[in-house]
């Protein structure tokens, strides 16, 4: 049988009960902001006006999300490759989630909110620094959040050093891509596609 209600769901894992039922904020507070002042990694999720959705990684230096207050983030958009896919659905809708990530640490972070992208000059300097500073940034008002718990992490083992994979055991990018758009060139090889890399970062 489908699940097709939010009552045959309810019937099916019943109700959040104890901290989870009331775990969920409207504003940052001093464990939100260490979290995000130590995450190097984040997901951006949007959609779309037709609800076509999209994940998509981000990374920088700890803390590069920046707080600016109790209500308010802001993402560096940084040099990627020209998809614009979320800044495209930011644009659409204004919508936005973002699962923060500190590697070793098996708990994350959710945030869900409004979300414009931003060219402002006062935004834009607080990555100066930054090698090759963003072009615009995700201004993120906050709507709610909340810590999640740690079981994904720990059931999938990412930060245990023996559930790594040798690289070699998957194909480079390059050659995945000929493959799946059945392009006949030659494939650059693991260690160029880093080095070629290394120039945006």
């Amino acid at each position: 049988m489908d699940i097709q209600t939010i009552d045959q769901l309810r019937e099916l894992y019943g109700y959040p009960s104890g901290r989870a039922k009331i775990k969920c904020l409207l504003a940052l507070e001093k464990h939100s902001k260490n979290f995000i002042g130590h995450s190097p990694f984040l997901v951006i999720s949007t959609t779309n006006k037709d609800y076509k959705l999209d994940a998509s990684p981000r990374g920088g230096n700890p803390g590069f999300v920046k707080v600016i207050d109790d209500t308010t983030i802001i993402i560096p958009d940084a040099k990627g490759n020209n998809r614009v896919d979320s800044l495209s659905n930011i644009s659409e809708t204004g919508q936005i989630g973002l699962l923060f990530m500190i590697p070793g640490v098996d708990e994350t972070l959710r945030i869900n909110g409004k979300a414009s992208i931003a060219t402002d000059t006062q935004y834009l300097k607080l990555f100066d620094s930054e090698k090759n500073p963003p072009k615009a940034c995700i201004v993120v008002v906050i709507e709610e959040l909340f810590l999640h718990c740690a079981k994904a992490f720990m059931r999938s083992k990412l930060w245990d050093a023996s559930a790594q994979i040798d690289r070699k055991e998957l194909p480079t990018l390059g050659k995945m891509l000929n493959d799946q758009l059945n392009i006949d060139e030659p494939t650059e090889s693991q260690e160029e596609m880093v080095k070629r890399y290394q120039k945006d970062l």
